[in-house]
C-alpha cells in the first residue's frame, strides 16, 4: 500500500487536470509542467493592439455556467459596462499552439487574453496601474483560475504593457463597446445566395424558435435591418416591439418562427458571417 499512498497526490492532480481539460489556462501544480516565456524576441512596442470590431459570439467557450477546480463560473450575456481592477498575469510557451476556449490556437505573440466571464470574443482595454501603459486585447480564452487574478494576457501583450518580466501587475480591465449594427453592406452577399428557409410556421406547435439579429431603440434602424435580411433569407423577418416605461420601446428584429431547433440552427450558422450576433431563442 505504501507505493500507492505515495502516488496519491499525483493521481489526484491527474484527475483534476483531466476533469478541467476543456478549460484553459490553469495554475500549474507541483507535478505539472511550468509555463515559460517564448524564446523569440520581438519589438514588443511595435506589435499593434487588437482592433475592436463586431464579431458573432463564438460557438465554443461561452457555455454557462461552467466549473473549474470545484468552482462555478458564469459567462456574462454582454461585455457592455464591464470594468474591474485586480491582478493581471500572462501565459506563454507552454500553451503555444494549443486550442484556446474558442478553439483558436493560442499564439503567445498575438494581442489576446483569457478571462473568466466576458463573452468570447470581447475587446478590452487593459491599463497597467503601476506604469499607466495601456493596450487593447481580444478575449478568446478562459482563465486565469487563480484567486485574485482577473485577466491572463498573452506573452506579447504582457510585454507590451510592461509586466512580462515580473509576471503579474495590478491592472484595470475595461470592456470596449462594439456596435452590434452591421455596416450597410454586411447583409448583402453575392446574388443568388439567399439563405433557405425550412420548417414553415406551424401554429399548432408547442414551441417555436427564432433567430434574433438585433435590438434597437429606433424603429427606423430595425426596419432597415429587416429589409437587409429579407434580401438574404426566405424565412419571415419580423420586428417585435416591446414598449418600456420611460422609453420609446425596444424593437427586436427576428427571423422565424421555426418549428424545430435544427432548422433554426442551420439558418443561424449560415448567418454567422453575414449579420450581427445571430442569437437563437425559444418562445
Amino acid at each position: 500500500m505504501k507505493p500507492l499512498l505515495r502516488h496519491l497526490p499525483l493521481l489526484t492532480m491527474i484527475t483534476l487536470l483531466a476533469a478541467c481539460s476543456t478549460h484553459r489556462p490553469f495554475t500549474p501544480g507541483p507535478f505539472e509542467e511550468q509555463d515559460s516565456a517564448p524564446s523569440g524576441v520581438r519589438d514588443w512596442a511595435s506589435i499593434p493592439d487588437a482592433k475592436p470590431k463586431w464579431e458573432p459570439r463564438a460557438r465554443y467557450g461561452n457555455h454557462s455556467p461552467y466549473e473549474v477546480f470545484g468552482k462555478t463560473y458564469y459567462v456574462l450575456q454582454s461585455a457592455e459596462g464591464y470594468q474591474e481592477t485586480g491582478i493581471g498575469s500572462w501565459y506563454g510557451k507552454k500553451f503555444s499552439g494549443r486550442p484556446t476556449s474558442s478553439q483558436e490556437p493560442y499564439d503567445p505573440y498575438a494581442m489576446t487574453a483569457a478571462h473568466k466571464s466576458l463573452p468570447i470574443p470581447s475587446y478590452v482595454r487593459v491599463t497597467n496601474l503601476e506604469n499607466n501603459k495601456q493596450i487593447i486585447v481580444r478575449v478568446n480564452d478562459r482563465g486565469p483560475f487563480h484567486d485574485g487574478r482577473i485577466i491572463d494576457l498573452s506573452y506579447a501583450a504582457a510585454h507590451k504593457i510592461g509586466y512580462a518580466n515580473k509576471g503579474t501587475a495590478r491592472v484595470r480591465v475595461e470592456a470596449i463597446p462594439v456596435s452590434s449594427t452591421p455596416s450597410p453592406n454586411a447583409a448583402n452577399p453575392a446574388a443568388g445566395t439567399a439563405i433557405p428557409y425550412r420548417d414553415v410556421e406551424d401554429t399548432g406547435a408547442r414551441e417555436n424558435y427564432y433567430i434574433q439579429v438585433g435590438a434597437y431603440r429606433e424603429l427606423s434602424t430595425a426596419k432597415s435591418m429587416q429589409q437587409q435580411l429579407i434580401a438574404v433569407t426566405n424565412a419571415p423577418v419580423g420586428i417585435h416591439s416591446s414598449p418600456e416605461r420611460g422609453t420609446s420601446g425596444v424593437h427586436r428584429v427576428r427571423i422565424g418562427p421555426f418549428v424545430s431547433e435544427q432548422a433554426a440552427q442551420q439558418v443561424q450558422n449560415q448567418l454567422q458571417d453575414t449579420v450581427s450576433d445571430p442569437l437563437l431563442i425559444r418562445r
